[in-house]
């Protein structure tokens, strides 16, 4: 859409105006927000009052209602994680795995982005979703409806079915690992706006991995995978963690989205010589 085209659908509203003051807020790509903007607002009034709050410093994602995560509008509600770009890396990650049927948890499932694009990609899969805040919950469920996913409220697997545990193929837990004193280095937009239970990792990050990573080897199938987020600098810790919890670690990168993604497989057989190894 033209930003001058785009002028005409709201009178003498200046959109060309309205891409300067997003970016004298610091919105990088003000042409482009002013575009989706226009696209969402449904009058000249319900305009004004969205670049107001943008230019506030609310997150793009919570004043229209969803973000693009993987090709599919995710439904984001103010105060929940948006889904990053870099995280799709993991969703490709988890598809190459996933076969069609699979069970599949989305741990810490925030907007449930990663168990609606799973399904999106993966034929038939029995989709299970949890996450210990309420807000999150509730963005899921309208999520995760046409997937036929079941989404519950708790901390980590607690919620979740007993009969999961030992039948889990593919377990993506997109757990918060910003270090504690980091929080404040954040952006305004994460760290005012969203909840900080979904940015908190403690004090270096990874407390809540270790809880994941700890339990995972309880629900995992044989050969079940357990695929987690992470930063560049903290993979050599998290591998560490996988393999202390019983899994087989492997890390995969990708330079273009900036992202970093550690996979455990559960083990799943005993050959001859009673040594583990993994079905692939």
């Amino acid at each position: 859409m033209d930003l001058k085209k785009a002028s005409l659908n709201f009178g003498n509203i200046n959109t060309m105006d309205i891409a300067a003051r997003l970016r004298a807020a610091g919105c990088v790509f003000a042409e482009d927000e002013t575009r989706l903007l226009i696209s969402a607002a449904r009058t000249p009034d319900d305009l004004a009052t969205m670049v107001d709050r943008r230019a506030a410093g609310l997150p793009l994602e919570h004043i229209v209602g969803w973000a693009e995560f993987c090709g599919l509008r995710i439904a984001v509600d103010p105060g929940v994680f948006v889904p990053r770009r870099r995280t799709e890396f993991l969703v490709r990650q988890a598809a190459d795995l996933a076969r069609s049927g699979a069970v599949v948890v989305d741990l810490c499932c925030g907007s449930g982005a990663l168990g609606a694009a799973l399904a999106a990609a993966v034929e038939r899969i029995e989709l299970y979703a949890a996450d210990i805040d309420p807000a999150a919950v509730r963005c899921t469920r309208r999520n995760v409806a046409a997937a036929g996913g079941h989404v519950y409220e708790g901390d980590l697997y607690e919620p979740l079915p007993v009969n999961l545990r030992g039948r889990v193929d593919i377990l993506l837990a997109n757990v918060p690992y910003v270090p504690t004193e980091a929080i404040g280095l954040l952006p305004p937009e994460a760290r005012i706006h969203e909840a900080q239970v979904a940015l908190d990792g403690g004090s270096d990050g990874l407390d809540v991995l270790r809880r994941v990573a700890a339990a995972a080897p309880l629900w995992l199938a044989p050969g079940g995978r357990l695929l987690v987020e992470t930063s560049e600098r903290q993979a050599p810790q998290s591998v560490e963690i996988f393999a202390l919890s019983g899994l087989i670690p492997q890390v995969v990168s990708s330079y273009e989205l900036d992202a970093t993604v550690v996979i455990g497989t559960s083990p799943a057989l005993q050959n001859g010589s009673g040594k583990l190894f993994s079905i692939t």
